[in-house]
């Protein structure tokens, strides 16, 4: 599964929520591999963090609410920050010669012998946007090849996503703000801690 963590057209302070619930959900959800990210301006703070996992999220699609006072702008008054959770589908692998071009290498790093004498390592460049993916975990280059290659078209699906929101962009901002007054998930405080009880509180996102 290929989930999406967006800040949407929220403020810098979304983005920092976009980082926080990345690390949350890494602790809870063990196994998640990031795939891609934008990063914001400042230190922790994310326009968007794509991740693969193999555990069904899907009940986490929809919008996340983070309810702190702003540790950017202190005297913003202010306390509730709204996160997108998409669920990005996945793709069959469609390998075209004129699309991608797939590079092995000589992985480093542990493997004793067997990893630096085969090639083992994928490098796929998608063609038409330069945008390249590496992998190296596995020790089989076929393996690699399918994981990377699923790296990509993560990557892909979420700009082909992302142009599409852009494309209907009023449409796009009314529907995230309907759907902030019933968030799936509400976390409070610097701790970034999950607050136990009715997620449906209607929250209201006002920029």
């Amino acid at each position: 599964m290929i989930v999406q963590i967006s800040a949407g057209q929220g403020p810098e302070e979304c983005r920092l929520a976009v980082g926080k619930l990345f690390e949350a959900w890494k602790e809870e959800f063990p196994g998640i591999e990031q795939i891609s990210c934008r990063e914001g301006r400042r230190k922790g703070c994310f326009h968007s963090i794509l991740f693969t996992t193999k555990q069904d999220m899907s009940g986490l699609e929809g919008t996340v609410c983070w309810v702190c006072r702003s540790p950017l702008r202190p005297e913003h008054k202010r306390k509730n920050w709204y996160v997108d959770v998409s669920i990005i589908p996945e793709k069959e692998n469609t390998i075209s010669g004129k699309d991608y071009r797939i590079e092995s290498f000589h992985s480093g790093g542990k493997g004793g012998q067997h990893i630096n004498k085969v090639e083992t390592g994928i490098r796929v460049i998608h063609v038409p946007t330069g945008i390249t993916v590496s992998c190296t975990e596995e020790r089989s280059q076929y393996a690699n090849k399918q994981k990377a290659l699923k790296r990509m078209q993560g990557i892909l699906a979420a700009m082909e996503q992302e142009a599409e929101a852009r494309q209907t962009n009023q449409a796009w901002r009314e529907h995230t703000r309907i759907v902030r007054g019933n968030p799936v998930r509400v976390y409070e405080g610097m701790e970034f801690r999950i607050k136990r009880g009715d997620y449906n509180a209607n929250f209201l996102c006002v920029y």
